[in-house]
């Protein structure tokens, strides 16, 4: 295949999934080998093996760092601070999308990117959900399991201190029955403990801003 020809192919793909290219091929191993070529000559960009990006010259779709995140590894999601970034619960810009998996844990740094996934249990891969930018599709953790993992994989013990040092603000997007539900389904005491401080704080936020 000339390089034209692939261009055609997959310039609106945001990101090339080598994998699905050779099906139906009757010589996948010769794509690979021009695959291999245009990396070097760097007409295709890396992401990980099998996973690749046009050069920007050739790109027609740039590729979201969301849909990446969801694409590096499977399943996953994104979490922790990127999570309560994206939901606007912290003022800070996140360079790292912290991805959470049923899989091994690994780190990817990428043009993209830089995205970082931890392990977590099956039983705790859950309060996600879909997002969609650019028809791309991603998966990304509600504000409350976003908070709950941040805890639970940080080993924070949440104090009314440690939440004016995250600056959680917008609180009105946290749902407390869900965040205190969620909680009880971790079936840990700790984050129990932490969820009710959690509750708490924003409580006295809410009754704070009614008086003013």
């Amino acid at each position: 295949m000339k390089l034209e020809q692939f261009i055609k192919k997959v310039q609106n793909f945001p990101v090339i999934d080598l994998e699905s290219l050779m099906v139906g091929l009757k010589n996948p191993q010769s794509l690979k080998v021009h695959i291999s070529r245009w990396q070097k000559s760097g007409k295709l960009v890396s992401l990980k093996n099998g996973l690749y990006i046009l050069a920007d010259a050739y790109r027609k779709v740039e590729p979201q760092e969301f849909y990446v995140a969801s694409l590096l590894k499977k399943p996953s999601y994104v979490t922790m601070e990127k999570a309560l970034e994206y939901h606007d619960l912290i003022p800070e810009a996140v360079a790292v999308y912290t991805c959470v998996t049923t899989k091994r844990q690994g780190r990817f740094e990428t043009p993209i990117g830089i995205f970082d996934y931890r392990h977590i249990k099956t039983s705790y891969f859950w309060g996600y959900e879909s997002m969609t930018l650019n028809n791309q599709t991603a998966f990304i953790a509600g504000p409350e399991k976003a908070l709950l993992d941040l805890i639970y994989l940080k080993n924070i013990r949440v104090s009314p201190g440690y939440l004016e040092e995250l600056r959680l603000q917008n609180t009105d997007k946290i749902n407390l029955k869900k965040l205190m539900a969620y909680a009880q389904r971790f079936g840990r005491p700790g984050i129990k403990r932490s969820a009710k401080v959690i509750k708490k704080f924003i409580e006295i936020e809410i009754t704070r801003e009614k008086k003013l």
